[in-house]
C-alpha cells in the first residue's frame, strides 16, 4: 500500500506573488550645493509565480506538504536614483497534463471543466504566470517638473496577487491499457516496458495509474495502465472515478479481457465489455470514438479453442476482432505492439491535421481578402 501514496493528481495551493518595493523620497546632499534636487529612486518589481510542465515529475505529491507558494517582494529604491531590486520568480515545476483551475474565478457549483482551465499544460517546458508580482512604487525623482523642484512625496508599491488554484492531473500518454480488476493490464505493461507497477493475483492490485515507455526500433509510445475499472465507476464505485480522467487524453485503448476469469469462475467477458464500454461512455461519450484493440489476456490457460469460440462469435457480429495475448508467454505481444504503434502513427497524424486545419482557420485574412 505504500506505493499509493506516491501518487497524486489532485492538489489546492495558494500563491502569492511578491509585493512591488516602495519608492524613495531623497534629496541630493553635496558640499557647497544648497538645494540638491531630488534623487529618489523607483522600487523593485515584485516576483511572479510560474508554473512550468515538467517531463521529470510524475504527480503533484510534493504541493500535499508546500501548499502555499509565496514569491520575494522588490526592494525598495535608493537615493542616487537607485532603483531597488526586483524580487526572484518562482518557478514551480508541474507534471506535463495538468489543468489549471482559478479558484477564486470559479466559484462554488462551477466545475472544473478543461473548458474553464486557465492553463492547460500539455507540452515539456510550457509556462504559465498564475500570480504576476507588484509593480514597483516611483521615487520622487519621478515626480520633478520645472513648476515642480522638490517633490516631498513618492509612490508606494503595488500588491502582488493572490490565488487559490486547484491542479488537475491528466496523464498524457499514447495508449491506455483498460478493463477489469485483474485482467493482466499491468502484467502486460511490465512486459512491454520498464514500468514495474505492483502486480498480484487479487482485484485492485493497481492502486495509482502507471506509465511505461515503449520503443520499438525509431518508434516510441507512452502506454498507460489505468487502476481497474467496474460497473459503476463513472458514479464513483471502486476506484474508477478517480482514475477515469486518466483515459481521456490516451489516443488508443487497449481493451482486456480476462480468459482466467471466463474458465475458472465462469464470468460473462461480453457483459465485462460491455460495462466498460457503459462506464466510459457515461464518463465521455467521445471515448467510444477512439480507437480501441480488444484483447483476450492470459490466452496461455486456453487449451480448447472452442471454450472462446462463442465469446468471438458474438464480438464479431459486432464487428470487433479480438487477438489472443499471454504476458506470461509473450504470446502475441509483438502482432499486439505493432498494431498498436501503427494505430497511434494515425492517430497523431489525425491530431496534426486537425491542428493545421484551426491553424488555418485562425489566420488573419490576406491582402486580398480584406480589400
Amino acid at each position: 500500500m505504500k506505493n499509493a501514496n506516491l501518487f497524486v493528481d489532485e492538489a489546492e495551493i495558494e500563491v502569492h506573488s511578491g509585493t512591488g518595493g516602495n519608492g524613495v523620497v531623497r534629496f541630493r546632499r553635496e558640499k557647497f550645493v544648497s538645494n540638491g534636487g531630488p534623487n529618489g529612486g523607483d522600487g523593485g518589481r515584485g516576483g511572479d509565480i510560474i508554473l512550468v510542465a515538467d517531463t521529470n515529475i510524475g504527480t503533484l505529491l510534493d504541493f500535499k506538504s508546500a501548499r502555499t507558494i509565496k514569491a520575494p517582494c522588490g526592494e525598495h529604491g535608493g537615493s542616487s536614483n537607485r532603483k531597488g531590486a526586483s524580487g526572484q520568480h518562482i518557478e514551480v515545476k508541474v507534471p506535463v497534463g495538468t489543468l489549471v483551475f482559478d479558484l477564486d474565478e470559479s466559484g462554488e457549483g462551477v466545475e472544473l471543466e478543461e473548458s474553464n482551465a486557465i492553463a492547460d499544460l500539455i507540452e515539456a517546458g510550457q509556462r504559465i504566470v498564475v500570480a504576476r508580482g507588484g509593480a514597483g512604487g516611483l521615487g520622487n525623482a519621478r515626480f520633478k517638473t520645472s513648476t515642480r523642484q522638490a517633490p516631498d512625496f513618492a509612490k508606494p508599491g503595488r500588491s502582488g496577487e493572490s490565488r487559490q488554484l486547484r491542479l488537475s492531473l491528466k496523464l498524457m500518454a499514447d495508449v491506455g491499457l483498460v478493463g477489469f480488476p485483474n485482467a493482466g493490464k499491468s502484467t502486460l505493461l511490465r512486459r512491454i516496458s520498464a514500468a514495474r507497477p505492483r502486480v498480484a493475483n487479487y482485484p485492485f492490485t493497481t492502486l495509482v495509474p502507471s506509465l511505461g515507455v515503449v520503443e520499438r526500433d525509431d518508434r516510441r509510445i507512452v502506454v498507460a495502465d489505468i487502476p481497474g475499472l467496474i460497473e459503476g465507476a463513472s458514479d464513483g464505485a471502486g476506484l474508477g472515478h478517480q482514475f477515469l480522467r486518466h483515459v481521456e487524453r490516451t489516443r488508443v485503448l487497449i481493451h482486456l479481457l480476462d480468459l482466467e476469469a471466463m474458465i475458472v469462475e465462469g464470468r460473462d467477458l461480453l457483459s465485462d465489455y460491455d460495462a466498460i464500454r457503459t462506464e466510459l461512455e457515461r464518463y465521455r461519450p467521445e471515448l467510444l470514438t477512439r480507437r480501441e484493440i480488444v484483447v483476450l489476456s492470459k490466452g496461455d490457460l486456453v487449451h480448447d479453442e472452442s471454450i472462446v469460440a462463442n465469446l468471438e462469435g458474438a464480438l464479431a457480429e459486432r464487428g470487433i476482432e479480438v487477438r489472443h495475448i499471454s504476458a506470461a508467454t509473450t504470446l502475441g505481444l509483438d502482432a499486439l505492439l505493432l498494431e498498436a504503434f501503427d494505430a497511434v502513427d494515425e492517430a497523431r497524424q489525425k491530431d496534426d491535421k486537425r491542428t493545421r486545419e484551426a491553424s488555418a482557420d485562425n489566420e488573419p485574412p490576406s491582402r486580398s481578402e480584406k480589400i
